[in-house]
C-alpha cells in the first residue's frame, strides 16, 4: 500500500516505520533536482469520462445555480459542472505559474501576527487536544449503535431525540436500530439497516474535544469510508464477538482486515480496537483474547505499533463498558487496583472505551504553513447573504480569518471568507485539524467542485495532472502493468487515471532498490510509478504535506494500491 523510495535501506527494524509510508526528505530532495522525466502521451482519451462519486450530505436548500458573472478579479473560463476537481483553467494567474513544482510550503516565511487568534482558538477548545476519529469496521459489526449510545450516555442526544428515534426504529420494526439512528439519519439508511455514508458529530471528554465520523462499513460504499478515514487522526475498529461473524469480517473478502490496512496508509497509527456484542456470548473472557490475539497478529506486520493499540471489550446495545464497567461478568476485565492502568498485550484492565479515547495522543497541527482547506461538500445555505455559497471540509493546515482573502484551486477564482462556521456556531478563525463550514463570495459557483482547495492567495496548492509516486500493493490477483487503469482516491474525489510507467520495484520493508524499469509490479510488493491523471487536481508532496500527498488506487470495487506523492511532473 505505500510507496517505498529506492535505495533507502535506512530501516532497521519494522516498528521504526512513522507511517506505511516512511518518507525521507533528502531522498526527495534529491530526486527534485533530477532531470525531468519525458511526459508520455496517455490514452486516457479511451477511459471513462469518471467514476463513482461520492454523495453530497442532506443539506437544506443546497442546490446552486449560476450566477450572472463571477465577481472574481481573475479570469476563469467557464466549465461544464461535476462532482470532482474541475479541469486546468487558462488563466492570467496559471501562465505564471511553474509547470514543473517542487514545494511551495518551504519558501513559506514565518507567518503573520495570529497571536489574538490563536488565543482565541485555545480559549475555544477549553484546554482540551483536538482529535478526529474516525470509526469502521465489517458492515453489521454495530458500529452506528455503539457509537450512538455513547453519544446518548454523554449527554449529546438528548431524551426527546431518542424518543423519536425509538418511535422510528418500532415503526420500521428495527427495534434494536434505535440508537444507530442517532447516526444514519436518512431515510434509506433507516428503512435498509445499512450506514451509506459518513455521519459526523462531536462530543467532549476530560481532556479531548473529539470530531466522530462513523464510516460505512459494506463493501459497496468503501469510497465514502475512504473520504471518512482521509479526516481522521485516529480510529477505532469494531469487531463482532460472535463466533463465526468475526471470522467472517477477518478472512479475506471481509472489511474488518481491509479497513484497517486502509486507515494505516491513510496516516492512522493509533487504534482501539473495541470488541463489540460480548453480551452476546456472555461476556467470555476466551473468546475476547482469542479475538485479540488474530487481530493482533495481523496489525503489527500491517504497521501498527504494539504500543499505538488498545483492545477494549463493549457493548453497544446493553451500553456496558462505554463510560463505566460495572458488569459483574466482567470482573475479569476489571480486576483490581494492583492491575488497573497496566497495559497487558494491548489490553488496559478496568479501562472503559472513553478512557482509550482519553489517552490518545493529538498529531502536531501544521498552523505555521500556509492555509489548505479541501472541500468535501458544497451547498447553498440560508440567512448568509446573497451570492455567498457554503463550502464544508477540513483545513488541512495553516488558518484562516473572517474576511481574509483566499483563492479557489485549480480555477484561481479570489474569494472571501464571510464566516466561519464549526458545529452550526460562529467562529472568527479556524486552524489545521477543524472541520469547519466556510461562507465565501466571489466565485462562480460553476467552478465549484468536491475537492477542490481554498488555499493562500501567495502560496497556492499545485495542480497535477502527471505525478511520480510510491506505492504498495495491496493483495491483488492481477500484478500491476503499465497502461493498467484505476480509480485515484484522493482525499473527498475520485478521478480515473492510469499506471503509465513502472520506474522502479522496491523492496516492501526496507525500501532499497531491487530494479529498474520492471515488467511488473506483483501482489503485496512496493514500487515508484509514474500515474497520468485524467483531469487536474490540486495536490502536495508527501514531505511537505502528509494530508494533501496520499492517495489510493482501486480497481473494479477492490483496492488495488496505497501511495504517496513523491514528485509533481506536470
Amino acid at each position: 500500500e505505500d510507496v517505498l523510495p529506492p535505495t533507502r535501506g535506512r530501516l532497521t527494524s519494522r516498528d521504526e516505520l512513522d507511517t506505511q509510508f516512511d518518507m525521507d526528505t533528502e531522498d526527495d530532495k534529491a530526486r527534485s533536482k533530477a532531470a525531468a522525466i519525458p511526459i508520455r502521451q496517455s490514452d486516457l482519451d479511451t477511459l471513462p469520462s469518471r467514476v463513482a462519486t461520492l454523495k453530497i450530505s442532506e443539506r437544506i436548500d443546497r442546490s446552486i445555480s449560476p450566477q450572472k458573472k463571477s465577481k472574481s478579479t481573475i479570469d476563469s473560463p467557464s466549465v461544464t459542472p461535476r462532482q470532482g476537481v474541475s479541469p486546468a483553467p487558462v488563466s492570467r494567474r496559471s501562465e505564471n505559474t511553474p509547470s514543473g513544482v517542487t514545494s511551495t510550503l518551504k519558501r513559506r516565511p514565518i507567518a503573520a501576527d495570529r497571536t489574538n487568534t490563536l488565543r482565541d482558538y485555545n480559549e475555544r477548545l477549553e484546554g482540551r487536544d483536538l482529535l478526529n476519529l474516525v470509526v469502521v469496521g465489517h458492515v453489521d459489526a454495530g458500529k452506528s449503535t455503539l457509537m450512538g449510545h455513547l453519544l446518548v450516555k454523554l449527554k449529546v442526544v438528548d431524551d426527546r431525540a431518542m424518543h423519536r428515534n425509538r418511535t422510528e426504529a418500532a415503526r420500521l420494526g428495527k427495534d434494536s436500530f434505535s440508537f444507530a439512528f442517532v447516526l444514519d439519519e436518512s431515510e434509506e439508511e433507516r428503512s435498509r439497516g445499512v450506514t451509506m455514508d459518513i455521519a459526523q458529530a462531536q462530543f467532549k471528554t476530560k481532556t479531548k474535544i473529539v470530531n466522530l465520523v462513523d464510516a460505512p462499513g459494506h463493501k459497496d460504499f468503501i469510497p465514502n469510508m475512504i473520504n471518512g478515514a482521509a479526516q481522521a487522526d485516529v480510529g477505532i475498529l469494531v469487531v463482532d464477538s460472535r463466533r463465526g461473524e468475526f471470522e467472517t469480517g477477518f478472512e479475506y473478502g471481509g472489511q474488518t482486515r481491509e479497513h484497517a490496512l486502509l486507515l494505516r496508509s491513510l496516516g492512522v497509527s493509533q487504534l482501539i480496537c473495541a470488541v463489540n456484542k460480548m453480551d452476546t456470548i456472555e461476556w467470555s473472557q476466551d473468546r475476547f483474547e482469542e479475538i485479540v490475539k488474530k487481530l493482533s497478529a495481523f496489525l503489527k506486520p500491517s504497521g501498527y505499533k504494539d504500543a499505538d493499540v488498545t483492545y477494549v471489550p463493549v457493548s453497544g446495545w446493553t451500553g456496558e463498558n462505554l463510560i463505566t464497567p460495572n458488569n459483574p461478568p466482567l470482573s475479569w476485565y476489571n480486576k483490581d487496583e494492583s492491575t488497573s492502568n497496566t497495559t497487558v498485550n494491548g489490553v488496559i484492565h478496568g479501562a472503559t472505551l472513553v478512557d482509550l479515547i482519553d489517552r490518545l495522543k493529538p498529531p502536531e497541527r501544521p498552523i505555521s504553513k500556509p492555509f489548505r482547506f479541501c472541500i468535501s461538500d458544497i451547498y447553498r445555505a440560508t440567512g448568509v447573504g446573497a451570492g455567498t455559497v457554503s463550502i464544508a471540509g477540513r483545513i488541512e493546515c495553516g488558518g484562516v480569518e473572517v474576511n481574509e482573502r483566499a483563492i479557489l484551486r485549480p480555477s484561481n477564482d479570489q474569494v472571501t471568507i464571510k464566516s466561519i462556521q464549526i458545529e452550526n456556531t460562529n467562529v472568527t478563525s479556524a486552524f489545521a485539524g477543524d472541520n469547519v463550514t466556510l461562507n465565501i463570495q466571489g466565485v462562480d459557483p460553476t467552478h465549484l467542485f468536491i475537492g477542490n482547495v481554498v488555499c493562500d492567495p501567495e502560496y497556492p496548492i499545485p495542480c497535477a495532472t502527471v505525478i511520480q509516486a510510491r506505492i504498495i500493493i495491496f493483495n491483488i490477483s492481477v500484478p500491476i502493468i503499465p497502461g493498467t487503469p484505476a480509480v485515484f482516491h484522493f482525499k473527498s474525489m475520485q478521478e480515473q487515471a492510469k499506471i503509465m510507467t513502472l520506474v522502479e520495484e522496491l523492496d516492501r520493508l526496507t525500501g532499497e532498490l531491487k530494479r529498474r524499469n520492471p515488467r511488473l509490479l506483483p501482489k503485496n510488493s512496493s514500487g515508484v510509478i509514474e500515474l497520468v491523471l485524467h483531469r487536474q487536481i490540486c495536490c502536495e508532496l508527501y514531505s511537505d504535506v502528509k494530508e494533501l500527498g496520499r492517495f489510493m488506487l482501486r480497481q473494479s470495487g477492490l483496492t488495488m494500491a496505497a501511495g504517496i506523492i513523491t514528485r509533481i511532473i506536470t
